[in-house]
């Protein structure tokens, strides 16, 4: 252990892990599972709170994300936003509605298609969800300071393994 860090603390998950007693269970492999869970559930608070903040909904978040990720204009279709949301056209409607009255997006005719429109983020869309978004990364960065940046890297290459093996199992099964 580097002289620079202190001793590991325990968590809940090792106080559930001692109670634990069934055959066959790996507790090292039930600690993993149990802890990204535990840190999923917590990120994604973070991350909700910092939507609330911001003044959008969950569904709002990822429809303004999608457009800005899109690049300048920050346009996309109507029908690829609903297919990324995996929502129907017309609850897809319904929330560039909401949007589109508060300004934060506008739908424009599609300069590829006469009869289609494009949804594209108003100059306040585009600067609601990137302040959204450093507000999201800056809470990500003070959660990942309790590593050092070679434990980032390391950790984020472990996780890629264990990514990479489920997108394997889910492609042979045919789910992907």
């Amino acid at each position: 252990m580097p002289k620079d860090r202190p001793p590991a603390r325990r968590d809940h998950v090792d106080d559930f892990l001692d109670t634990l007693d069934v055959p066959g269970l790996d507790p090292v492999v039930e600690g993993i599972v149990d802890r990204i869970q535990g840190l999923h559930r917590r990120f994604r608070r973070s991350l909700e709170d910092t939507i609330t903040e911001h003044g959008l909904s969950s569904g709002e978040y990822w429809t303004m994300s999608a457009l800005q990720q899109a690049g300048p204009p920050y346009r996309r279709s109507p029908g690829f936003l609903a297919a990324r949301a995996d929502l129907s056209s017309g609850a897809m409607t319904n929330r560039l509605d909401r949007l589109e009255e508060r300004g934060l997006l506008q739908r424009l005719p599609n300069p590829d298609d006469r009869r289609g429109v494009v949804v594209e983020l108003t100059p306040d869309g585009l600067e609601v969800i990137l302040k959204a978004l450093a507000t999201a990364a800056a809470r990500e960065s003070v959660i990942a300071a309790a590593l050092s940046d070679r434990e980032k890297t390391q950790l984020n290459d472990l996780l890629r393994r264990l990514m990479v093996r489920f997108e394997d199992q889910e492609r042979e099964r045919g789910e992907h």
